[in-house]
């Protein structure tokens, strides 16, 4: 079966890209040529590579017979980027994307998708959007929908929470300011993620063309603070730490959600389960950053 895979510079992306190389999957990616490959270096051998900004988009399936696509690439936002950066990518690109690989007749489109409220911010309303363009095409081909509750583990964006927290607190900043702390969070190592994406292209083989959507997650939402607590209790396991953590210095941003709705129950039904715990994704977090720097 061949692949073909969006993001794969990025955080998700390239955990997807190493475990589709390892099951024996034909792998093509397609990114910048200005892209910053650190992650992908030793697979780069491995696979073939489109840069997107020097061919037209539908090369790679003129090249290539295509069966799957999953689209990884996305702008947060959180580098002040306009929101019609944002649009360009979260919703343009990927609904010519998704245009592309139905009229070279692929079988499944893989989109990542987020658990946040359509509305909460520029992000999350341009990931929104192109949802219902893929409900509107799940009738010429297979599309599934996978929202991503938060997410972490090796090799993650510098400027994404988890990795901010762990870092400054390794560099034993003298305080952090914080939210009270009390909005609810399912964190989710990647390794699990990945897990779901890699059962479902086995199940999706069979299924009929149509709209599928599932809810990732472990099922154990924590309030914020307890998992910045966690993360300090396994830092001064290994180092002395004075940092001091302000819960309640900062207030929350407009819109926060205290609690996030989901129901991982339909990816369970299909023999999937969250294998990591918080304490061991946690440590194996931390370890990648203290071997990183």
């Amino acid at each position: 079966m061949t692949v073909l895979l969006t993001g794969a510079t990025g955080f998700l992306g390239s955990h997807l890209l190493q475990r589709l190389i390892n099951e024996g999957y034909d792998v093509i990616i397609l990114k910048r040529s200005f892209s910053n490959t650190w992650r992908i270096n030793e697979y780069l051998p491995h696979i073939k590579s489109y840069d997107i900004d020097l061919v037209e988009l539908a090369k790679p399936f003129k090249d290539n017979k295509i069966d799957v696509v999953i689209h990884t690439a996305t702008v947060y936002g959180r580098n002040n980027e306009s929101v019609s950066s944002l649009v360009d990518t979260n919703l343009m690109f990927s609904l010519k994307l998704l245009e592309t690989a139905t009229f070279f007749n692929t079988d499944t489109f893989f989109n990542t998708d987020t658990l946040l409220y359509r509305y909460l911010n520029n992000y999350s309303l341009s990931k929104k959007q192109f949802v219902e363009w893929l409900k509107l095409f799940s009738e010429k081909i297979k599309c599934v929908n996978l929202k991503i509750e938060h997410m972490y583990g090796p090799n993650d964006d510098e400027n994404k929470f988890v990795f901010k927290i762990i870092s400054q607190i390794l560099k034993n900043v003298e305080s952090i300011d914080l939210t009270p702390g009390e909005q609810k969070r399912d964190f989710i190592y990647v390794d699990d993620v990945v897990d779901a994406y890699m059962l479902l292209i086995g199940k999706i083989t069979n299924a009929k063309k149509g709209f599928y959507e599932f809810d990732v997650g472990s099922g154990n939402q924590i309030f914020l603070k307890e998992f910045v607590l966690a993360v300090y209790k396994e830092i001064v396991k290994i180092r002395s730490i004075n940092t001091k953590l302000k819960f309640g210095a900062i207030p929350y941003r407009e819109g926060e959600l205290m609690e996030i709705v989901e129901d991982i129950k339909p990816l369970q039904n299909l023999g999937w389960k969250a294998k990591t715990s918080l304490e061991e994704g946690i440590k194996k977090t931390i370890t990648s950053i203290l071997n990183k720097y």
